[in-house]
């Protein structure tokens, strides 16, 4: 089961999640193995976490998987789910991209 931010209950949809994936990663170098592969290792995540999660916990799992996969994919999909109001919201996430991607300096 999944608890939504609204504090409904609804049965975990594989299918919620890949249309999410498939959506942010249109006309995007990323390849319907890529997407089956991200969604398959968000769901055993789910899975491991128990018989209950929460919206926002796979939520967070969709993002950091397409941090891996394709960054513009990544800021598509939270522009959506962090509900991005203007041009300054993107810049940030973007800024935050960037700071988790780029290579410690010594």
């Amino acid at each position: 089961m999944v608890t939504k931010r609204s504090g409904d209950r609804v049965p975990f949809s594989r299918v919620s999640i890949s249309s999410g994936v498939v959506a942010a990663s249109k006309g995007r170098p990323v390849s319907a193995e890529e997407i089956e592969q991200l969604v398959t290792d968000i769901e055993d995540a789910m899975r491991l976490t128990g018989p209950e999660v929460s919206s926002e916990q796979i939520g967070v799992a969709v993002l950091e998987g397409l941090r891996q996969v394709d960054e513009v994919a990544y800021v598509r999909f939270a522009s959506v789910y962090k509900g991005f109001d203007d041009a300054a919201d993107f810049q940030r996430e973007i800024t935050l991209l960037t700071k988790a991607t780029e290579p410690k300096r010594h």
